[in-house]
């Protein structure tokens, strides 16, 4: 009778407490979903995000099938091949019907695929030349990453992912050999992409910046915009597969990238997006190592953050470059680690190549064809 007494009062005790601790978790689930709402009133960038989480999932999981990799050489990973195609290409597509969504997409996986079957085709050849040789095939990408912004929307992500291909290609180390790997990738990646778009259907406004025009600040040179953007990119790259040769870089590839995606439609705009990537990445990759231990003992958990972070994302983009660089970063740190990569130097040159090629394409924007903004 003694205990049942004291239980009670220890009840009576705590319940106060346990209420004010249930009402404070409320209040802040209120807060973040007030938060969300006013960042994304309308749920679409929330749908996208989801969108691209579900693109690579679904990919992932129909390229580990047994009988899909039993056809396929044991070197190629299926199922983060397409998975790459499918998710960059959600990336890139911004499309309002489902019409316009499914063909891009189908588009811009292709790219991806085409991208990558140049490097596993060109590769032999170009890895003769010695350390950075194959690096050289990036250069092409990067050139046509930013040509190919003449073309608008579609043809910016045709650049994007012709650049992207070629990147995984490079990372997978692929080969001739490999391409009927690419090709059953590029099959899944579009079915991986398109039914998550199908499904979401009128939900989703993609945000469109608005059009700006910009022209050579030395007028004396007949060179387009999109070329001296597409010059800028492929001589910053260029730089980076130099370094690459004398110095030995960690991952050249990601300086590569860095100097690739910070180039803009003028100068001013390329430092501001430096500014931005360099921020993000600042943040974006402590937080990913304070995380290491997780991917080691709960590599799930590691997952579930990951797809968080690509729905914080898409969400950032286009108006807060930082955020998305930052979500991106501490995506490819813990994701890195969950696949079994512990170096810390590895992780930690995620950070200072992204320095480098921010700060080549910085350099580049001011020195080759530097670009002003005409607005009208």
């Amino acid at each position: 009778m003694d205990d049942e007494q004291q239980a009670g009062d220890m009840n009576t005790r705590y319940a106060p407490s346990a209420r004010g601790a249930a009402k404070a978790t409320t209040r802040h689930a209120q807060a973040a979903l007030a938060w969300l709402d006013r960042v994304d009133p309308g749920t679409h960038r929330r749908i996208k995000g989801l969108r691209l989480v579900t693109a690579y999932g679904l990919a992932a999981a129909l390229g580990a099938l047994q009988d899909v990799t039993q056809t396929v050489p044991a070197g190629v990973s299926v199922g983060a091949l397409a998975g790459g195609f499918a998710l960059w290409a959600s990336v890139s597509e911004a499309r309002t019907t489902r019409y316009e969504s499914s063909r891009d997409l189908a588009i811009l996986c292709c790219a991806a695929a085409f991208g990558a079957l140049t490097f596993a085709l060109f590769e032999p050849l170009f890895r003769q030349w010695g350390r950075g040789g194959a690096e050289l095939i990036l250069v092409t990408g990067a050139f046509l990453a930013g040509y190919l912004k003449r073309f608008g929307v579609t043809g910016a992500g045709i650049g994007s992912q012709l650049y992207i291909g070629q990147l995984l290609a490079y990372g997978m180390d692929l080969a001739p050999a490999d391409s009927w790997g690419i090709f059953i990738a590029l099959g899944i990646g579009m079915v991986a992409a398109i039914v998550p778009r199908v499904l979401s259907g009128p939900a989703e406004h993609p945000v469109l910046l608005p059009a700006l025009r910009s022209e050579p600040t030395y007028g004396g040179y007949a060179v387009s915009p999109a070329l001296a953007m597409g010059l800028q990119a492929a001589c910053g790259a260029l730089v980076v597969v130099l370094l690459n040769r004398a110095f030995v870089l960690a991952e050249s590839a990601w300086a590569m990238t860095a100097c690739v995606y910070v180039v803009a439609t003028s100068a001013v705009g390329t430092a501001e997006r430096v500014r931005r990537r360099i921020y993000g990445t600042l943040v974006g990759v402590p937080i990913g190592i304070v995380c290491l231990p997780l991917a080691e003992h709960w590599p799930l958990v590691v997952w579930m953050l990951s797809a968080i972070a690509m729905i914080a994302y898409a969400m950032a983009l286009p108006e807060r470059y930082d955020i998305a660089c930052g979500a991106f970063a501490f995506v490819l740190v813990v994701t890195l680690a969950a696949s079994g990569v512990h170096s810390m130097a590895l992780l930690t040159a995620r950070a200072w190549e992204t320095l480098l090629g921010g700060a080549l394409g910085l350099v580049a924007s001011r020195v080759v064809f530097p670009l002003r903004v005409v607005r009208g």
